[in-house]
């Protein structure tokens, strides 16, 4: 079958994946997989731009790509690799940093999120960050990036870098990607407010073990105003509620919102539920997944040849590249 063009997305290592990645990226990984070229990237070199220690660098590549190809990320459809493996791109990066200017990288809301976030670490790699993601993006001539909306100034960023470099060089060698926005909406934490991440502890991950994840589920905040078992809630406000319908079956979804409203059913019952079918659904995951780690050496096998395939791809665009620009 013909592809429809090339996507390109990258992740930072961040160890085992969570259910917010699960629901707002990897799914989508895996369905690309069969109508796009795609290319997925661990974008270490990103990392390191907030990273005060990089001791589990390597263990977390490790972790992530294991739920990445337990959840069903192909290799042998797509090329998946670790971000420095390729130096291409720390050299299209330099070339692109030459054509963007500062006010636009300081001006960025990301940009300065970040800085409230770290004020003690506001490090040339952070202020150049969108340069080196722009620089990830066009390097594989990539067609869409699939993303949520609020990352759609840095995909507008990396279009503005593509027509400044074309127009200055009168080429067109780089292509202006599209963004192809991801449906599934923000998953928040067991907290109920803050979207799900490790850095806030609020998080459940895709490999825990059956009690690990019932005890974590156990923890959600619910509909806060229902106080006591016989009081009535509203399914409309409730995180739990929320995961049961993707978690669930569309009969027990329509039963938890019918006896959340009547208090036929409590919270705990509500949460026990979503516990037995969020582990029903990663049985296969766990069992895969556990599959690909008695093997580490494969993992790092199927992201060196990743590499390989990225590789011949940045080469030919850098030579395009240096040719536009005239350079020896």
């Amino acid at each position: 079958m013909e592809k429809k063009g090339r996507v390109f997305s990258g992740a930072r290592p961040t160890g085992k994946q969570h259910l917010g990645n699960y629901l707002g990226a990897i799914n989508n990984y895996v369905a690309l997989q069969n109508d796009y070229d795609c290319v997925y990237a661990v974008v270490d070199i990103h990392a390191l731009t907030t990273m005060e220690t990089t001791k589990d660098l390597k263990a977390n590549t490790l972790d992530m790509v294991l739920d990445w190809l337990a959840a069903g990320i192909d290799p042998a459809k797509s090329i998946v690799f670790v971000q420095s493996h390729v130096p291409q791109i720390n050299e299209l990066h330099v070339i692109l940093s030459m054509v963007t200017m500062l006010g636009k990288l300081t001006d960025l809301p990301t940009f300065k999120e970040k800085v409230r976030q770290q004020p003690q670490n506001v490090n040339y790699g952070l202020v150049g960050y969108p340069v080196l993601m722009a620089a990830d993006i066009v390097l594989y001539k990539t067609n869409l990036v699939p993303v949520g909306v609020d990352q759609a100034p840095h995909i507008e960023f990396t279009r503005e870098i593509v027509r400044s470099f074309n127009y200055r060089y009168n080429t067109d060698v780089l292509i202006e990607p599209q963004m192809k926005v991801t449906e599934f909406p923000k998953v928040l934490g067991i907290d109920g407010q803050q979207k799900m991440g490790k850095s806030l502890d609020n998080h459940i991950e895709m490999a825990a073990t059956p009690e690990e994840t019932q005890k974590r589920v156990m923890m959600m905040v619910t509909d806060p105003q229902r106080k006591r078992r016989s009081d009535p809630g509203n399914p409309d406000v409730c995180n739990v509620y929320s995961l049961h319908k993707t978690f669930s079956s569309p009969d027990e979804v329509k039963m938890v919102n019918q006896e959340c409203r009547t208090a036929g059913i409590g919270c705990v019952d509500c949460k026990k539920l979503l516990a037995k079918n969020i582990n029903s659904h990663f049985v296969p995951f766990r069992e895969k997944r556990a599959e690909l780690a008695q093997k580490p050496e494969r993992i790092w096998e199927i992201l060196e040849d990743g590499a390989d395939r990225a590789r011949v791809i940045a080469a030919e665009t850098i030579r395009e590249v240096r040719d536009a620009i005239g350079m020896p």
